[in-house]
């Protein structure tokens, strides 16, 4: 299925470093974001650290924290050892971020995490509050909605038979007129998709399952999305693709 031709498209791009926002302010840059990650992750294997740390330069977060507005509820499926949402707390866009993921041992990470806290602004700041839950994508998920709902290279982690009620979940957990972020590993060109694949078989000893874009997009627009952005970036030799969805209706 094709995407519909009336939202926008973001051109293919490569971005070793960072970029701006689509609005055209600045984002944070990877070397920026990578700086962060060594400061929160402290504790926990070695190999662990060495991940977050450097992850920044392999996914292109300051594309997504473009997407994320200042004072957000987000709620992050699949969060891993948390790095998006300690990231999105030290660059001071959240007012609360739940972060929930099938294995414990990442969880347990997550919590464990040294915060960097924001720079606060005048005249005074509410710290962001984060929750790390042990949750499989298949178990009852938290009953409320946020302002950001995120999925950031889980799906193809899930069994294909249930990967369209992830999205359908997903999407029911955004509020009217909030933004549902979904970045996976691409599935062409082939090459890239197989480094990507050696990848998860080395670290997740996982043979994954890509979930094609446009049956993503068509699954999210049937769940009341509307597309806001769609975006390739290439990251040596990985190639990642971005959708960013508005859920229909007023706030």
């Amino acid at each position: 299925m094709s995407p519909p031709s009336s939202a926008p498209v973001t051109r293919p791009q490569t971005t070793p470093t960072g970029t701006s926002a689509p609005d055209g302010s600045n984002a944070p840059s990877a070397a920026a974001l990578s700086h962060i990650a060594s400061k929160i992750f402290t504790r926990g294997p070695l190999l662990f650290r060495l991940l977050q740390r450097f992850r920044p330069y392999i996914c292109p977060f300051e594309e997504l924290i473009s997407h994320v507005p200042a004072g957000a509820r987000i709620l992050d499926i699949g969060c891993g050892g948390g790095l998006w949402l300690h990231l999105l707390n030290t660059t001071g866009r959240l007012a609360s971020g739940l972060g929930f993921d099938s294995s414990t041992t990442a969880i347990n990470l997550a919590q464990h995490a040294s915060p960097t806290e924001p720079p606060p602004p005048e005249p005074i700041r509410t710290q962001p509050r984060l929750r790390f839950i042990h949750l499989d994508v298949r178990a009852p998920w938290p009953d409320e909605t946020f302002d950001v709902v995120s999925i950031i290279d889980v799906l193809h982690h899930v069994p294909p038979a249930a990967q369209r009620n992830v999205i359908d979940l997903a999407c029911a957990r955004v509020r009217p007129g909030g933004t549902l972020i979904y970045k996976d590993m691409c599935r062409r060109p082939r090459w890239r998709a197989l480094m990507n694949r050696l990848h998860d078989l080395i670290l997740a000893r996982q043979w994954i399952h890509y979930a094609p874009i446009d049956d993503v997009e068509a699954w999210a627009v049937s769940a009341g999305m509307q597309v806001e952005r769609r975006a390739f970036f290439s990251r040596w030799w990985y190639g990642h693709e971005l959708r960013v969805f508005v859920k229909r209706g007023e706030p």
